[in-house]
């Protein structure tokens, strides 16, 4: 496994952050990381990028202890944390240069003229970073976090700051990097999982509360469905409502409705019945799933509730 975490715990100030999580990565998948605030997702990553030890359990990068291989581990993953710390007094070619000074790149010129073409800094190369707008400050920070060309890239809100145009330009360079890396990515942005992650772990008050496939968590969140159907004319709002016995019964446009049940054959049996009955045309009637934001929703609600 490229991260392993098995029954980690952390305590600040006699409460704990993580309590016994325990999650693994293979090569080459991009899992997002996913929780509310205060639920212990920046505490886990740290831990990961041995920037703070756990109070007991285990976690492995790529076979090595990070309790006692962190130099090596080190070399091994890319961090871009929530707060992007760089040099603002330094111009951005010059800051890259000096990172990857650090990692004794060979060729590191060519190696920085790499990475600022991947993440789109070419027009603002030459400029101090002071002078550069959080969605590019945020560009550097990505670029430094994989300029060693490290095996596993842990990314804390890495579309932090960016303009929608910008966010869309970050996941494709996540996704190229992702073919032949592992990325652990935590965010806010429910599409920006949908559209990158192959899986998610979801962490709830230091718990992990889910870890599935995205496809997963979207088809198994609760005891209600989607149906969505739509028809050929406007019809009676009121008498669906009242054969159908539903809660929910939303009307997206004219005649097309997207109801929940948690007999979606019997909800469907019900709706065909009631246009036969009454003279409507169906025009489509398909089952959805939910949202990735209501699965996220409904997980870590219950769980701060009980």
């Amino acid at each position: 496994m490229s991260i392993s975490a098995t029954e980690v715990s952390k305590i600040y100030s006699g409460q704990k952050a993580l309590d016994k999580v325990s999650f693994s990565v293979k090569p080459g998948e991009i899992v997002g990381f996913l929780g509310p605030n205060g639920a212990g997702k920046s505490t886990m990553m740290k831990i990961i990028s041995c920037y703070i030890p756990q109070n007991s359990g285990s976690v492995k990068i790529c076979g090595l202890d990070v309790l006692e291989s962190e130099l090596e581990i080190k070399q091994k993953i890319g961090y871009l944390p929530e707060n992007n710390p760089l040099y603002p007094e330094m111009y951005v070619t010059e800051y890259l240069e000096f990172i990857g000074g650090l990692y004794k790149i060979k060729d590191v010129q060519n190696r920085v003229e790499e990475v600022i073409e991947m993440v789109g800094l070419q027009k603002e190369r030459h400029k101090k970073i002071a002078a550069l707008s959080k969605g590019y400050r945020q560009r550097i920070g990505l670029a430094q976090s994989f300029i060693h060309n490290p095996e596993v890239l842990i990314l804390d809100e890495p579309t932090t700051g960016l303009d929608p145009n910008q966010i869309v330009e970050i996941r494709n360079v996540i996704k190229q990097i992702g073919q032949n890396k592992t990325v652990l990515l935590s965010t806010h942005i429910m599409q920006e999982v949908e559209a990158i992650c192959d899986r998610a772990v979801i962490i709830n008050q230091g718990c992990i509360v889910a870890d599935q496939s995205v496809e997963s968590l979207k088809q198994t969140s609760g005891n209600e469905k989607s149906l969505k159907v739509s028809f050929v004319s406007e019809i009676d709002r009121e008498a669906l409502q009242k054969v159908l016995n539903v809660k929910s019964l939303k009307e997206m446009n004219s005649g097309q409705f997207e109801i929940y049940s948690k007999d979606l054959l019997t909800t469907k049996n019900t709706i065909m019945k009631f246009a036969l009955e009454n003279g409507y045309e169906i025009k489509n009637i398909t089952e959805g799933t939910d949202s990735l934001e209501k699965v996220f929703r409904t997980l870590t609600q219950n769980k701060s509730n009980t």
